[in-house]
């Protein structure tokens, strides 16, 4: 399947022109049956967490096979009509050509790359390269969301997160994910990064809201596998009541 033409710039233009402290919210399916329950609910567009489709299919995270992740980012893209924008991870080594077809062909519209792999940064002018390819091939199709990993792999500095930033944004990343980011750096790198900033928010830690986010600088939040382990959570407690 691909997604019908337009959905790639409908969800592009939910990222424009957003008023302060007004982000967008793209809560994160993990199968078929969330994706539905998301969108029923009436959210915009959604965004798949590799941890949480990961652990859905019995995978710690970062050890689901490429082909596994396409095929549940299909069927997650396949139940609902909203747009939806897929995590995956560092690429899997896949060439950006070939990446940029195997997202259309699983009817998503944008996309998560990280820069790092095995959790180790990777060269930020390597991997701008990379980028740029992936936007060459793309050819508007596909939104890009560039994952900065130096709050979870790297030294934590702000500055060394908008130097990276700002080298994927020259190589055409649409929108800058700096996750893990601590809230209180939220609006200097607001500052220092051009276009889209994504935020995470943190729903095991009782961190700030979306809202809350939003008035910090950021202007699209997702989850991570929050919403796919709070469900796990919430199972747990029921299957206790059920045990004779």
């Amino acid at each position: 399947m691909t997604a019908a033409p337009g959905k790639a710039e409908a969800f592009r233009a939910l990222h424009r022109g957003r008023p302060h402290g007004d982000p967008l919210v793209l809560p994160g399916p993990w199968d078929a049956a969330s994706a539905r329950a998301l969108a029923e609910a009436g959210f915009p567009a959604l965004a798949t967490p590799s941890a949480g489709v990961a652990a859905a299919l019995g995978y710690e995270d970062g050890h689901l096979p490429a082909d596994e992740m396409f095929a549940a980012v299909t069927r997650i893209a396949r139940a609902v009509d909203v747009p939806v924008t897929a995590d995956v991870e560092d690429g899997y080594g896949i060439a950006p050509a070939e990446l940029v077809e195997r997202l259309l062909a699983a009817g998503v519209v944008g996309c998560n790359i990280e820069d790092s792999t095995a959790g180790v940064l990777k060269d930020p002018r390597e991997h701008a390269d990379y980028l740029a390819g992936f936007r060459e091939a793309a050819a508007g199709r596909i939104f890009l969301n560039a994952r900065v990993d130096t709050f979870v792999h790297g030294d934590g500095d702000p500055e060394r997160a908008i130097e990276r930033a700002a080298l994927y944004v020259a190589a055409g990343a649409e929108c800058v994910y700096p996750i893990m980011a601590p809230a209180d750096v939220l609006p200097l790198l607001r500052a220092g990064i051009e276009g889209p900033l994504n935020a995470l928010a943190r729903l095991d830690t009782g961190g700030p809201s979306p809202a809350a986010l939003g008035e910090l600088g950021a202007t699209r939040i997702t989850f991570g596998p929050g919403l796919q382990r709070r469900a796990m959570a919430a199972l747990r407690e029921t299957a206790k009541d059920l045990v004779l």
